[in-house]
């Protein structure tokens, strides 16, 4: 963080007044284990088995931590034998630690070329890295070439990342001595839990830092600077406003150019640009941002989607229900989603005009932020508003005084935006008595939830504040999760295939172990989690496991589905709970005749239909399948005296369920047929005198260009089965 380092917190130093490390254990890949010194690193095994591997090794991961490869394994703590992965440039996570170094290379630029600056975090991202800094100089693209410069003569250098480690007080003098005063708030906040605290050094650049890195810069062969942004502190607007730059690396060039290209179609995709240019869909700040307004192209393929699903949801077995907008808070109080997902839900809404008096006044209590002047102010308020609290006593702990305060509030009515349909359906459930013999009892509705999502956050349709979940809840005994949970695999499975996308893998999303934000017992996780692994292993699908990616109520199953051109989206996905029917209370009557609880399966194929919809778009660049493009065949009469047979085909190709217009514009038809390619139609029936006097079409096809002339019948006969059989023919590249 400066060119003027103090000694003492040399790596070397460090080191040599450490105590000395016991020695350790190593179980490698192969099942093989060896004893090592302390002292010995990654890098060091790496070396011991080939010179040639050593060169490559960029980290490694020991118990599934990723870690320095230089770093003393006698300095990581185990109850057994450290299992040992070397990471390559093969390796998908070595990809992270490189722009993760790429940032610090960034930022170290910055400082060079820049007085004054005060360095925020720097991150990775899905595509690469960035940076937040606060410094006087707006930085602009026009700055990127020197930039990138500086950063290149950097990495010509090939400095080693160094590792050091100090005590919290001498950290924060370290950042103090070197004018950090963001790293220094850190470490008193962020860090205030933490006895010591790590750092990186590369030449003279020193960063406050987890970590980890590669070995040296000369790993990184290719980068670019990709945009720059405004941000603030720690993501809150009422922080220091800093800029935020963004970048991205890679051990190859040809995979940066790649990825350039990815990212310039991507453009090209922009389902934001297709929405608006095709009429599909709409956002208008006099609505709201984040509310989309589905036009209606748009919503003639969100009916198409909705009527496929729920045709093939009652041949499976489900049952439709309908759920209310908003329910009381208490409802979200009971499933657990209010308050743990409160800053990203709406605020309440009260009956009485008082009630977000006595919210904020509470929140204020949970966060310590109220003294005794505050709250004699809305004490007083209160009363003006005709509320009087006469348990409410100036000597009780800020606990007992929420509690007076919330008893007020279940006493008068609070809604909320709903944020999920699942605690209504369950209940729906418990609305009747039940008995084992209607389980499973699968319940569906296309519902719209509402989530606050940060305004930088929203984008188009992929991120949006309302959202229409084709959600479902399968009600079942322990005997027949993994049945239902296969089922729903293979649901969908079934609904990817039948819009054509069928390059995904599935991650099972896990607890972690150490985090408190996860309901229920250890042994329900345990059942749950051991249930959906053994459903993915008989299923023989590829699948990889991720800890501290569940839902707070259960692990989940999420589709990662691949795009045309290599993104991928997280789309559908299948979620195991057996704490939403505890915290209900549900039962049903079991063959002894006692009451049981039943176990809960959530399950959403598309997700939610704004999003999914969005990545249609991108996916297929506007130019939806037949099955589901809400303009599939446009007469094209050759001159007005054919109008009229035209609209008799129209009509014809109508009655058949196909979605057909009639250009009964003037002009020549060779403009009527670029228009409609332009628009996406995914055929053209051109019709004029002679096939009025025969009955025929001749048929164009979008993709295929001319297809000749054939009888209206046999031209319906074709466009239905290509509808029926829901064929995915081509994913287009948009123009």
């Amino acid at each position: 963080m400066s060119q003027s380092t103090p000694g003492p917190v040399s790596a070397a130093s460090v080191a040599s007044d450490a105590a000395p490390l016991a020695p350790v254990t190593v179980k490698l890949p192969d099942g093989t284990t060896h004893q090592h010194p302390g002292h010995t690193t990654p890098m060091d095994i790496a070396t011991g088995i080939s010179e040639g591997l050593a060169r490559s090794v960029i980290a490694a991961e020991i118990d599934g931590r990723i870690v320095d490869a230089d770093r003393p394994l006698g300095e990581l703590d185990a109850d057994g034998p450290l299992s040992l992965r070397l990471l390559t440039s093969r390796d998908g996570d070595a990809l992270d630690v490189l722009r993760h170094s790429a940032a610090h290379v960034m930022a170290r630029a910055v400082m060079r070329l820049y007085k004054g600056v005060s360095l925020a975090f720097g991150p990775t991202t899905e595509g690469g890295f960035y940076y937040d800094f606060d410094l006087d100089v707006p930085i602009s693209e026009d700055d990127f070439p020197k930039i990138e410069a500086e950063m290149k003569a950097i990495i010509k250098q090939k400095e080693p990342f160094e590792r050091f480690v100090l005590d919290r007080d001498e950290a924060r003098k370290l950042c103090d001595d070197l004018d950090q005063d963001l790293k220094v708030e850190h470490i008193d906040t962020g860090l205030a839990d933490q006895a010591t605290v790590s750092f990186y050094r590369q030449g003279e650049f020193v960063d406050l830092c987890r970590g980890p890195h590669i070995p040296d810069a000369g790993k990184i062969k290719a980068i670019k600077l990709m945009s720059v942004a405004g941000s603030h502190w720690k993501g809150d607007t009422s922080n220091r406003p800093l800029q935020r730059l963004y970048g991205t690396a890679f051990f190859d060039k040809k995979e940066l150019k790649a990825y350039l290209a990815q990212i310039e179609e991507a453009k090209r995709r922009d389902h934001r640009v297709l929405g608006k240019q095709h009429g599909l869909f709409a956002i208008n700040p006099e609505v709201g941002q984040g509310l989309c307004l589905w036009l209606p192209k748009g919503a003639r393929v969100r009916v198409t989607l909705e009527d496929f699903l729920r045709r093939e949801l009652l041949r499976r077995g489900y049952d439709p229900v309908y759920s209310p907008h908003i329910g009381r808070v208490e409802l979200y109080e009971t499933s657990g989603h209010f308050p743990y997902y409160r800053d990203s839900q709406f605020a309440p809404l009260f009956g009485s005009e008082v009630g977000a008096l006595l919210d904020a006044w509470a929140n204020r209590l949970e966060a310590g932020t109220i003294d005794t002047d505050g709250e004699d102010k809305l004490m007083a308020a209160a009363e003006v508003l005709g509320v009087e609290l006469p348990d409410y006593k100036p000597s009780m702990s800020a606990e007992q005084k929420r509690e007076v305060l919330h008893e007020w509030q279940l006493n008068n009515e609070r809604y909320l935006l709903k944020p999920m349909n699942c605690p209504h359906h369950c209940q729906i459930f418990k609305a009747q008595s039940r008995s084992y013999r209607q389980l499973p009892l699968r319940l569906f509705e296309f519902g719209t939830v509402y989530r606050h999502e940060q305004t930088g956050e929203l984008n188009g349709m992929l991120r949006v504040r309302g959202l229409t979940q084709d959600d479902a809840h399968i009600f079942c005994t322990q005997d027949q999760v993994e049945d239902e949970f296969r089922a729903t695999i293979e649901l969908t499975k079934f609904v990817l295939q039948s819009v054509g996308l069928d390059d995904y893998r599935v991650q099972l999303s896990l607890r972690d172990p150490d985090s408190s934000k996860y309901v229920g017992s250890e042994q329900q996780w345990d059942a749950a989690e051991n249930s959906l692994r053994g459903v993915l292993e008989q299923s023989g699908m590829e699948f990889n496991e991720e800890p501290g990616e569940a839902a707070f109520y259960g692990p989940k199953a999420d589709f990662m589905v691949r795009d045309c051109i290599g993104r991928s989206w997280q789309l559908g996905t299948v979620q195991l709970d057996y704490n939403l029917p505890e915290r209900f209370k549900l039962e049903y009557n079991g063959k002894d005749n006692a009451a049981h609880r039943p176990v809960m399966i959530h399950r959403a194929p598309f997700g939610s239909l704004e999003r999914f919809t969005g990545m249609l778009i991108e996916h297929f660049a506007g130019a939806f399948p037949m099955w589901l493009s809400p303009e599939q065949v446009r007469v094209l009469p050759l001159s007005d005296k054919s109008i009229d047979y035209a609209v008799q085909v129209a009509k014809q190709l109508d009655e058949a369920g196909l979605k057909v217009t009639v250009d009964s514009t003037g002009g020549k038809v060779q403009a009527k047929i670029r228009n409609a390619q332009l628009d996406l139609v995914n055929y053209m029936a051109v019709v004029g005198p002679k096939e009025a006097e025969t009955g025929q079409i001749a048929l164009r096809d979008r993709i295929d260009g001319d297809l000749g002339s054939m009888p209206v019948a046999q031209a319906i006969a074709r466009l239905t089965d290509e509808v029926n059989n829901r064929t995915v023919r081509q994913a287009v590249t948009a123009k």
